[in-house]
């Protein structure tokens, strides 16, 4: 389905860094298992970390990529990537409940930002989602990501095992 034509995806700089700070508390909110951050952690940051992370979505191995709504300037969601010397990974994924779902096209139009960024990187993108997140894992095999078969322990409560799913870009 198509972006509404008041929808754009675009990366953040640093002076999004209130915007990007509102929507990753809003985040931590919503899905507190879907990320390796508390909220209460998130509220005790200052300007400078919010502008070096929102900042850090201008840079070739760390892009954030956001739906915004230009006639509001508010955000319908985010997704991320980070190139750590290995294979791309997906990273920050959050999109508003009211922009979720196949006929919004918001998540699909940011996992294809993320995707566009990470075939330039290699020929494989992965990701870890928690294994108590239904949602997301729907999403992800619907747009052709697989097990790996590899789990990793997440380490903030409620604790369990984040999946890793591949996809191959090429």
């Amino acid at each position: 389905m198509p972006l509404p034509d008041h929808i754009v995806i675009r990366r953040t700089g640093p002076e999004d860094w209130a915007v990007f700070r509102d929507l990753r508390l809003r985040m931590l909110a919503d899905t507190p298992l879907a990320f390796l951050e508390t909220l209460e952690h998130a509220r005790q940051l200052g300007e400078d970390e919010w502008r070096r992370r929102a900042g850090s979505g201008a840079e070739a191995d760390t892009p954030w990529f956001v739906a915004e709504d230009v006639t509001t300037g508010g955000w319908a969601g985010i997704m991320g990537g980070r190139l750590d010397g290995g294979d791309p990974l997906l990273v920050g994924v959050f999109v508003d409940p009211e922009h979720r779902g196949r006929e919004s096209g918001v998540t699909d139009a940011l996992l294809d930002g993320v995707e566009d960024w990470a075939r330039g990187r290699g020929d494989r993108i992965l990701l870890h989602v928690h294994e108590d997140n239904p949602r997301a894992i729907a999403f992800y095999r619907r747009r052709g990501f697989v097990p790996t078969g590899r789990l990793v322990p997440y380490p903030l409560p409620p604790y369990g095992e984040e999946r890793e799913l591949r996809k191959a870009l090429r």
